[in-house]
């Protein structure tokens, strides 16, 4: 972490939505979701506003050495916004309390208000990260669970 990390730092991310990014595309093997309407899909959306804090907070880090996870987010989907339209995510680092970063998120259509909340991210050192990802995923499937 750099001392430049600190509440108030700001970013406006910028992405014209494909069709990759509706709602039929996000789970392809789901017959129910073939039939949904093609719109951004609240997934993708979560996607889209995490990119933005990450984008938003890398040069304050030790980045890609230093990296941030999401492990919390709350917001809402208020407006269908169907492929072609430009969306835009504001974000800003609103608290930082050791290595969990809280921000406020939103995003904008050119239409409508499509999104707001927040987003908590945290603080991981990638090394130490791998290595315990990599430790998990040699367990036996049992020792692991149904997820």
């Amino acid at each position: 972490m750099k001392d430049t990390l600190k509440p108030g730092i700001k970013y406006e991310h910028r992405f014209v939505l494909p069709r990759s990014k509706t709602v039929p595309a996000l789970y392809p093997e789901a017959a129910e979701f073939q039939v949904m309407p093609e719109v951004f899909a609240t997934g993708f959306l979560v996607g889209f506003l995490e990119w933005a804090c990450i984008r938003a907070i890398n040069p304050h880090l030790d980045w890609p050495a230093e990296l941030t996870l999401g492990t919390h987010i709350d917001v809402s989907h208020e407006a269908a916004t169907p492929a072609g339209l430009e969306v835009i995510a504001s974000v800003e680092l609103i608290a930082v309390e050791g290595r969990k970063l809280t921000f406020t998120v939103s995003a904008h259509d050119g239409v409508d208000l499509i999104s707001q909340g927040r987003h908590e991210r945290h603080i991981v050192d990638r090394q130490r990260f791998d290595a315990k990802t990599s430790a998990k995923a040699k367990l036996p499937a049992a020792d692991v669970g149904d997820a």
